[in-house]
């Protein structure tokens, strides 16, 4: 039959009543058009049009009078899917145009190639995560041909968007069953071979590409040590192009030992994700991981179709599969979903790191508390130092007119030596901690507690941190202050002047003011360095890990010259250190190249650290003598340090936490929820989170 006959019976084979509502003219139009097509690509655009048709029945107006003519009872809540009720009635109604339609589906199955739609589409390519997101960014970019013979493109077209997907996976399984039964029952022999054959091709290549990546280099020595022929990848290769056999040869074949062999898979592949947490973590092995994973879900959905006992069955798992491809079709585009699939367990490694060194900045008893104090005194003394050195590379800068790179490098070479220096003496500076801490809380909350134990341990978490960071934060500007006027009183008496002439001091007053400098933004933007730092940090520490470098050097061959004990020694200061070096040394050369970058861009850019500008102001309170008061400027300096450290301790900490929460998939409500508790425990006892009241005296067997 051709488009306007087909259309005609379509109209004809309607109650009466129906035939001239415009739905019904609609659909016989669109069933018309790809009835009658011949080349693939008009059967393309035929089918594309129906479904499109098909899936715009929640948007309809008048819906409930059609329903009620409809055979099988629908009701209200059975909008979205009227339409295609509507196309199984006339299917139903009229034998010549059911056969008519069959017919133009068994020739598009025919024509076109479905293999690499079951097999690879929405799967990553075997390249890796860099080149796996370059070609994603490409796709995106760059116009894509028109494939009709492609299956795998049809599928996308057919479902654009999540919308789409979403009325797919509602779909009742009734309707998807009938669908397959009135599109396939009594065609011509052989008319779907090669829709056939192409499934179980692409099934077939699902069972190599699992074996492959699951028998790779980095997956085998992270998982048993086995032989290759006892790896369940290998096997469940075997099983799999057996039972692909079979379902050629028209058997529905016996899946309980293939089933067993994808649980066995699925148990190697926890093995291998739990050992990252001590080897490191690749984005490579975690990209691998998630392809395995595609595999075996998609493997596990086409096995269930193969050996569905019944059309009812095999309809059920079809319209699974099809809504698991159209989803990984769309997750096969997004640069997001790559992102944050491969990086998510990067980040928790991170966090991890961040939050057992974060440990160590939280008193736990009174003892620990009073040696946070001295510890972060030291700090506080050190970082004397540090503002000292800071202001004469500064009046450097000026006296010599130093490049902005040379100026940075010097400011951060500063920084770093005197953060890595705290770090050796067992130092603390303040604003380090907020990064580290937060990470340790969101490790707590993602115990296995219930939720009153789990919100009592955060609580006291919080308190813990909160009086802890006080402790810390006050030593160090306290000791910072009195040792800045210290370190000038000794330079005034060596040399018989002061550290800061009066204008680099009245300069320093007018820089640290929130009200006449940029003081607050480039507090929050300190904020973010201190943050990223520890990411680094967390990085350097996952990435020695992954490479084994401690162990590398300990089995380094100049332990022949230099002696074996050493080199292990010295590979086990690498373990222990590299963290905290990397966190350190990021950090002071992030801080002093900021201010170099915003001069070498045009843009007013530098950083605000509480602990080294309180040094620094103290600097200047002695180098202006008994005219330190200047007009009241000292108090505006004096609450530019108090922003300083509400910023560059609440971003730090703020960013750290919600990083770490994300990474660890807690969601954004409970989050909220959890706030709102500590709150309303602040609002009750604000002392607890100032003063260690509830800490004992000791705790047995505790030591940082």
């Amino acid at each position: 039959m051709d488009r306007h006959e087909t259309s005609t019976r379509i109209i004809a084979a309607l109650p009466e009543h129906r035939r001239g509502e415009e739905l019904v003219r609609e659909l016989a139009e669109r069933l018309g058009a790809f009835a009658g097509a011949v080349e693939l690509p008009e059967l393309v655009d035929g089918w594309l049009a129906l479904w499109s048709w098909v899936r715009e029945g929640d948007d309809t107006a008048g819906l409930p009078m059609l329903m009620a003519g409809l055979t099988g009872g629908w009701k209200a809540d059975q909008i979205p899917f009227v339409r295609l009720a509507l196309v199984l009635d006339v299917l139903r109604a009229d034998a010549q145009v059911r056969a008519a339609v069959r017919a133009a589906f068994a020739l598009l199955a025919a024509q076109a190639d479905a293999t690499n739609l079951f097999g690879s589409a929405g799967l990553p390519s075997e390249r890796g995560f860099l080149a796996e997101a370059g070609d994603r960014l490409l796709t995106r970019i760059l116009p894509r041909p028109r494939d009709d013979a492609d299956l795998a493109q049809l599928l996308r077209r057919l479902f654009p968007d999540r919308d789409a997907v979403a009325w797919l996976q509602r779909l009742p399984p009734g309707l998807m069953g009938e669908l397959v039964r009135l599109l396939t029952e009594d065609a011509a022999p052989g008319s779907f071979d090669h829709l056939r054959r192409s499934f179980t091709d692409g099934f077939r290549l699902l069972a190599v590409r699992l074996q492959a990546q699951g028998l790779g280099r980095h997956l085998r020595r992270r998982g048993a040590n086995v032989p290759v022929e006892d790896s369940p990848f290998f096997r469940l290769t075997r099983l799999s192009l057996v039972l692909a056999d079979e379902w050629d040869a028209g058997r529905s074949g016996e899946a309980d030992a293939w089933r067993m062999e994808a649980a066995a898979c699925r148990t190697e592949m926890a093995r291998i994700h739990q050992s990252l947490g001590e080897t490191g973590v690749s984005v490579d092995v975690v990209f691998s991981l998630e392809v395995l994973a595609r595999c075996l879900m998609r493997m596990e959905l086409m096995a269930g179709t193969m050996t569905a006992g019944d059309r009812q069955g095999s309809a059920a798992e079809l319209r699974r599969l099809l809504v698991r491809l159209a989803t990984f079709s769309h997750q096969d585009r997004s640069m997001r979903h790559l992102a944050g699939t491969n990086l998510r367990l990067l980040h928790q490694r991170i966090v991890e790191r961040s939050g057992a060194t974060g440990e160590h900045y939280v008193a736990v008893d009174r003892a620990d508390y009073w040696r946070l104090w001295a510890k972060a005194a030291g700090g506080g003394a050190l970082t004397t130092l540090t503002a000292a050195a800071k202001t004469g590379v500064s009046a450097l800068h000026h006296a010599l007119h130093l490049a902005p790179f040379a100026t940075g490098f010097l400011y951060g070479l500063n920084y770093a030596v005197s953060f890595v220096a705290l770090q050796h003496l067992n130092l603390i500076l303040a604003t380090k901690q907020p990064a580290m801490t937060a990470a340790h809380m969101a490790t707590v909350m993602r115990e296995g507690h219930s939720e009153e134990e789990r919100d009592r341990r955060i609580i006291a978490m919080a308190e813990r941190i909160c009086h802890s960071q006080l402790a810390a934060a006050a030593a160090n500007v306290a000791v910072v202050a009195v040792g800045a006027f210290s370190f000038d009183l000794l330079w005034h008496l060596l040399t018989g002047r002061h550290w800061l002439s009066p204008s680099e001091a009245e300069g320093i007053y007018s820089t640290l003011s929130p009200l006449n400098s940029g003081t607050i933004f480039y507090a929050a933007l300190t904020g973010v360095i201190l943050w990223m730092s520890s990411l680094v940090g967390g990085w350097a520490d996952n990435w020695s890990a992954w490479h084994r470098l401690p162990q590398g050097i300990a089995d380094h061959p100049l332990g022949a010259r230099l002696g074996r004990d050493r080199m292990l020694r010295w590979g086990d200061s690498w373990r222990r250190n590299i963290a905290g070096w990397a966190t350190n040394i990021s950090l002071g050369f992030m801080l002093g190249f900021t201010p170099a970058l915003g001069e070498a861009l045009g843009v007013p850019l530098d950083v605000r650290h509480v602990t080294l500008n309180t040094g620094i102001l103290s600097l200047a309170c002695a180098g202006l003598g008994e005219k330190w008061w200047v007009g009241g400027f000292f108090l505006l300096a004096l609450s530019g340090i108090a922003v300083m450290f509400v910023l560059n301790l609440g971003v730090s900490f703020a960013l750290s936490l919600y990083t770490a929460m994300r990474s660890f998939e807690v969601g954004g409500r409970e989050l909220l929820t959890l706030v709102g508790r500590m709150l309303l425990h602040l609002v009750r006892h604000p002392l607890r989170f100032l003063l260690p009241i509830g800490l004992p005296a000791r705790s047995a067997g505790h030591g940082h």
